[in-house]
């Protein structure tokens, strides 16, 4: 999917969009938009603007996240929380099959892949990215999940630019942008005015047919302008960097920097970057049977490689310590990624520097592996004699 072109874009007022809404539910759409849950806006089953954080703000730093009133009555007015499209594509868990004995013999009985249509309400620009790498995962090659096909091809997404991106978003690094530019069916810009207003384009053939739906006026030059302007302040705002310029050579060959380490006394292994990272697709699965009924069932869990019964097999686990737990996502996100799909594993969302409870920043971990390579390759100038 893919922005069309500008002549369809239409102008929402501030009081009609409650409009979209009604006419996505009104097409048997489960809505999933941003809401506010244990003092964090979460994505979550939402029914009216109502349940949106209009006037809402969150404060992101490394190991802090907190909400925050605006000055304004913004609806979006925030960046990216705890929640992803990740939870919706691959639940936390879920049942891949049963069995039961039936006259002595034991039946499979496989879960049927079904999947009622969801349309994910203002997600960003860094979350449509990790949806087209998780496709890649899990729809692609020769084994295709099943559930994450059925629900792929009934999702449908209403993308909202970021006006304000957090301090620790570097999605510009990663080849992202605030502005939704692609993998969108629907594209909300929150321009807050005066007058506040909302630009709505089309990204795909549903999306247009629902534009098409809404008795409102299309945009205006100044409309336009407006949006360009907004855009490109939202992006001189991240600051956060991350050089990615040989950085998948530069961290397969520093598999013993001492960075590692020093990252590793200060990390928890608790999991939880890998928890609210859009991309991460970890799992275990859990038997269990039951002698009253003859069933049993596999059911598939989120799992992290911080793990350390992630990685155990006959004799231990191969990852005993933090620090080789912590050098495996980084070094699978940033590098091994290219390798296995064609596309780094992070989308410079942020959450992981905001959400570890340690503060812990991957790219400045990068960034001083990148240093020291370059320090151990720099040739000794040797005294004259």
């Amino acid at each position: 999917m893919s922005a069309l072109s500008t002549d369809l874009v239409k102008v929402l007022q501030r009081s009609e969009l409650g409009w979209l809404l009604a006419i996505l539910r009104d097409r048997g759409y489960t809505v999933v938009g941003p809401t506010i849950r244990d003092a964090a806006i979460v994505l979550d089953e939402i029914a009216s603007v109502e349940d949106l954080p209009i006037g809402m703000t969150a404060e992101e730093g490394p190991g802090g996240y907190r909400l925050l009133p605006r000055s304004d009555d913004a609806v979006f007015g925030f960046g990216v929380g705890p929640s992803t499209a990740k939870r919706w594509l691959l639940p936390t868990s879920r049942i891949l099959w049963r069995t039961r004995l039936i006259d002595g013999t034991l039946t499979v009985l496989p879960e049927v892949a079904e999947a009622k249509p969801v349309a994910l309400f203002g997600i960003r620009a860094c979350d449509l990215q990790a949806v087209d790498i998780l496709d890649r995962v899990c729809a692609g090659g020769c084994y295709a999940d099943s559930h994450y096909v059925a629900v792929r091809e009934r999702l449908f997404t209403v993308a909202v630019d970021c006006a304000d991106p957090p301090s620790t978003c570097f999605c510009t690094s990663m080849g992202g942008s605030p502005a939704a530019e692609s993998g969108f069916d629907i594209r909300l810009t929150e321009i807050a005015g005066p007058p506040h207003r909302f630009l709505v384009d089309p990204g795909s053939e549903a999306g247009s047919a629902i534009v098409d739906a809404l008795q409102a006026a299309l945009a205006s030059e100044e409309d336009l302008a407006a949006r360009a302007s907004q855009a490109g302040q939202a992006s001189q705002r991240i600051t956060k960097r991350l050089d990615c310029r040989g950085l998948r050579e530069i961290l397969e060959r520093n598999a013993e920097n001492r960075t590692w380490d020093e990252a590793a006394t200060r990390c928890f292994a608790c999991g939880s970057c890998t928890m609210v990272c859009p991309t991460c697709f970890c799992s275990t699965t859990k038997m269990s049977s039951s002698m009253l009924t003859g069933e049993s069932e596999c059911e598939r869990q989120w799992d992290s490689c911080f793990s350390e019964q992630f990685s155990f097999i006959h004799g231990g686990s191969v990852r005993e310590s933090t620090m080789s737990r912590y050098r495996q996502w980084v070094t699978h996100k940033l590098a091994a990624w290219h390798e296995q799909f064609g596309v780094s594993g992070c989308v410079g969302c942020g959450r992981c520097i905001a959400w570890c409870p340690a503060g812990i920043d991957i790219t400045e971990v990068a960034s001083t592996i990148r240093r020291s390579d370059v320090a151990a390759k720099r040739p000794t100038v040797g005294k004259e004699h």
